[in-house]
């Protein structure tokens, strides 16, 4: 992957100049590789990826815990179907229900219609987990996916009743599909970032780990840190004792697994 730096507000006062980390996949890559070295898709048509704090739960294995059955059991009677994009039916009423569904959730103007049907004529949706109450035969949510299996599975976009509170549609469809690709062999899957403590729902499923830089963590307590930490303060690695629990500046660079050649001669 190229590697590209887009500056972002300074803090002179801390000596701080951020930058933003983009990446680009070269030839042979896939979005998998740059999924699994921590970036997420900065562009639906997944040409460009940003270094974030995300997290993902790793599949091999997977067990749900006492409190995943107790959400999987509160929507008993929902099917999950996984369809491919070009057989799912994007039909003008659920445009409707979904843009009226982010207008509530997300909040007013963060996903116009534009952003939504651009978002389903993308290469960044290539599945939907689509999930039907049997007994109703009526429609109660559609996740809205990027699958390259085995390797990963992307968690993108959630869409649900949501006055249907008993069963906790969001976090029962999170689960399921958690589950429903841990049975088809899949490695990993993706759920998102992870930038508040109201987000950290997604910690709830066994071996979950987040990209906290230069490596995936799951360390708890580190996450619990970045989330109660000042954003306005110093820098996470400029904190007392930070850099010494990863053996200081040596130590973190053996960790990462980042490494920069730079080209001497101006590329054509």
């Amino acid at each position: 992957m190229k590697l590209v730096f887009s500056e972002t507000a300074p803090d002179y006062a801390r000596y701080q100049y951020p930058y933003v980390v983009w990446a680009m996949p070269e030839p042979g890559e896939t979005p998998a590789d740059l999924f699994a070295a921590g970036f997420m898709p900065a562009s639906p048509q997944l040409d460009r990826f940003t270094l974030a704090r995300h997290l993902r739960v790793p599949l091999k294995g997977f067990r749900p815990s006492s409190e995943n059955r107790r959400i999987l059991r509160r929507g008993e009677g929902i099917r999950a179907d996984l369809r491919p994009r070009a057989d799912f039916d994007y039909s003008v009423a659920r445009r409707v229900r979904w843009l009226a569904f982010a207008e509530e959730r997300f909040g007013p103007g963060v996903m116009p219609a534009a952003r939504l049907d651009a978002l389903m004529d993308s290469p960044a949706v290539s599945h939907l987990l689509h999930f039907t109450d049997t007994a109703a035969d009526r429609e109660v949510g559609t996740a809205l996916l990027y699958l390259e299996l085995p390797r990963m599975a992307f968690y993108y976009y959630a869409f649900y009743d949501l006055g249907d509170r008993a069963r906790n549609l969001g976090m029962f469809m999170m689960t399921r599909a958690v589950v429903h690709f841990a049975e088809l062999g899949c490695e990993h899957l993706y759920l998102g970032t992870c930038y508040s403590v109201r987000a950290k729902y997604k910690w709830q499923f066994a071996g979950v780990e987040f990209f906290n830089g230069f490596r995936w963590s799951a360390d708890e307590a580190e996450l619990d840190h970045l989330l109660a930490r000042d954003p306005g303060g110093a820098h996470w690695l400029g904190e007392p004792g930070c850099l010494d629990r990863f053996g200081g500046s040596a130590g973190l660079a053996r960790r990462t697994g980042f490494q920069a050649a730079f080209e001497t001669e101006e590329p054509s």
